[in-house]
C-alpha cells in the first residue's frame, strides 16, 4: 500500500534513497507510530526528508497518497468557549442566487458583529440549520458554516467559499512558497530580466573561469580573469500574503518567489495573511509558534532596502482599519497603522497585486491599501513589474 506513496514522492521531486525507504519500512514493522496517521506523517517525514526545502513537496506527495484517510474535526474556540462540533456539521449547504444574496443585509459595524456573537454563545443551547440568527450551518446567519452572509464570522468550515468572512476562528495551515520551482511561463522569465535592470551597487568581482582558461592557454601562464558579480547587490525585503484567496494565485507566487530567490543575493522574505499586523513569519508550519515581531523587522533592516508586498489586498475593510479586526487573531493596533509604519521605514516600496487591475475597483480593501501606499500598487504582470522596477529604482 506504500508503493503509490513512494511514486508520489519521486514525482514531486523528493530525493528518497533505498536506504531511507527501508528505514521507514523497518520502523513501521516495529510499530514505531502505532495506528496514528499523524505519527506516521512525522515519522515518514523524519526518515525521508533530509533537506527542509523538500518538506512542501513531501506534504503534497503525502496528501495525494493518503487523502481522506482520516478526517480530523476542527475545534473553534471563542474566548475559551467551545462550540459543539455537531452545531457545525455539514448536513446541508446553502446555495443562493445573486438576487437572493443581494437581499441579505450585512451585520453592521465590526463591534456590533462581535457583540452579537457573544450574545449567541451565551444564549444558544442546540444545533441550528438553515436559519438567519443562530450559530449553525446552511443559513444566512452571520455565524457558522456552509451558508452565506456578506459580513460573517466563519466557524468550523475548512475552506473559504464566498471569501466574505470578516473573521475566521479556525486555525489553518498555509504552505510556504517553493523557491525551487522552475519558471513555467515566458512572462515570468522576461520579468526576471526586468528585475536585473536594477543598478548594481558596489558589485564584487567573481572568477570568470572560461575567460581565465582561454587567457591562460593564449599566454602560457596563469592569467586570472574576473567579472562583475552576476547577482544584483540590491537589497530586497519581500512580504508575501499567503492562504485564503491567495490560494488562487499560488502557482504565480511560486514562480515569482523562485525568480526573486535566484536573482537577489541580499533578499529577506516574510509571510503575512491578508494584512500586516504585529507579527510575521518565515515558516508557515510554525506561523503560530515562531513569529517574528514586526517591530524587529522594522528596526533590523535599513532604509536602503527595497520593500515589496505581494498580495491580492482582498479582505474585509475591518482587517485594515479596525483594531481587533484581523481575520484570525485579535490585533491591538490596526493593519493600516502597521502598513504606514512600513511605508515610512522603507521609502522605496511597492505592492504587487495578482488580481487583474480591471477588477480592483470592485473591492473596497484594494482601494484602501492603494491609498495607504500612495498608488504604488501595480498588477503582477510583465508591464506591472516593469513599472514597479521604475518606481523602486
Amino acid at each position: 500500500m506504500f508503493i503509490p506513496f513512494l511514486d508520489n514522492l519521486r514525482r514531486q521531486g523528493v530525493p528518497v534513497s533505498l536506504r531511507e525507504w527501508l528505514d521507514l519500512m523497518g520502523g513501521m514493522q516495529a510499530g514505531v507510530t502505532g495506528w496514528s496517521v499523524d505519527g506516521f506523517y512525522h515519522f515518514a517525514r523524519a526518515c525521508l526528508v533530509k533537506d527542509e526545502r523538500h518538506i512542501d513537496r513531501f506534504d503534497r506527495a503525502f496528501g495525494e497518497a493518503f487523502a481522506g484517510l482520516e478526517n480530523i474535526p476542527v475545534e473553534a474556540l471563542v474566548h475559551e468557549q467551545s462550540i459543539p462540533k455537531e452545531w457545525l456539521e455539514k448536513l446541508a449547504e446553502k446555495l443562493l442566487s445573486d438576487e437572493e444574496k443581494a437581499q441579505i443585509a450585512g451585520s453592521g459595524s465590526f463591534e456590533e458583529l462581535m457583540k452579537k456573537l457573544r450574545e449567541r454563545l451565551a444564549e444558544q443551547q442546540s444545533r441550528h440549520q438553515g436559519g438567519n440568527k443562530w450559530i449553525g450551518t446552511a443559513g444566512t446567519s452571520p455565524f457558522g458554516a456552509y451558508g452565506y452572509n456578506p459580513e460573517g464570522i466563519r466557524i468550523g468550515q475548512h475552506e473559504s467559499r464566498h471569501r466574505r468572512a470578516v473573521k475566521v476562528w479556525d486555525k489553518r495551515e498555509f504552505r510556504d512558497f517553493d523557491d525551487s520551482v522552475e519558471l513555467g511561463t515566458r512572462n515570468i522569465k522576461v520579468a526576471l530580466k526586468r528585475l536585473r535592470q536594477w543598478a548594481r551597487h558596489d558589485a564584487h568581482e567573481e572568477l570568470d573561469l572560461p575567460a581565465t582558461i582561454r587567457a591562460t592557454a593564449d599566454h602560457g601562464y596563469i592569467d586570472v580573469k574576473t567579472r562583475p558579480e552576476r547577482r544584483n547587490a540590491v537589497k530586497v525585503l519581500l512580504f508575501l500574503d499567503v492562504g485564503g484567496s491567495m490560494d488562487d494565485h499560488a502557482r504565480l507566487m511560486d514562480e515569482l518567489f523562485s525568480a526573486a530567490r535566484a536573482e537577489f543575493k541580499h533578499m529577506e522574505h516574510f509571510y503575512f495573511h491578508n494584512c500586516l499586523y504585529e507579527g510575521v513569519w518565515k515558516d508557515n508550519r510554525r506561523r503560530w509558534t515562531e513569529q517574528t515581531p514586526t517591530w524587529d523587522v522594522l528596526n533590523r533592516f535599513g532604509r536602503d532596502y527595497k520593500c515589496i508586498f505581494v498580495g491580492d489586498a482582498s479582505m474585509s475593510p475591518y482587517e485594515i482599519a479596525v483594531p481587533g479586526g484581523a481575520n484570525e487573531h485579535w490585533n491591538e493596533e490596526s493593519g493600516e497603522l502597521w502598513l504606514r509604519r512600513v511605508c515610512e521605514t522603507w521609502p522605496d516600496h511597492v505592492w504587487l497585486n495578482p488580481v487583474p487591475e480591471t477588477h480592483w475597483r470592485y473591492t473596497q480593501s484594494i482601494a484602501m491599501i492603494r491609498q495607504i501606499f500612495e498608488n504604488r500598487m501595480m498588477p503582477l504582470t510583465l508591464e506591472g513589474l516593469t513599472q514597479a522596477m521604475r518606481v523602486l529604482g
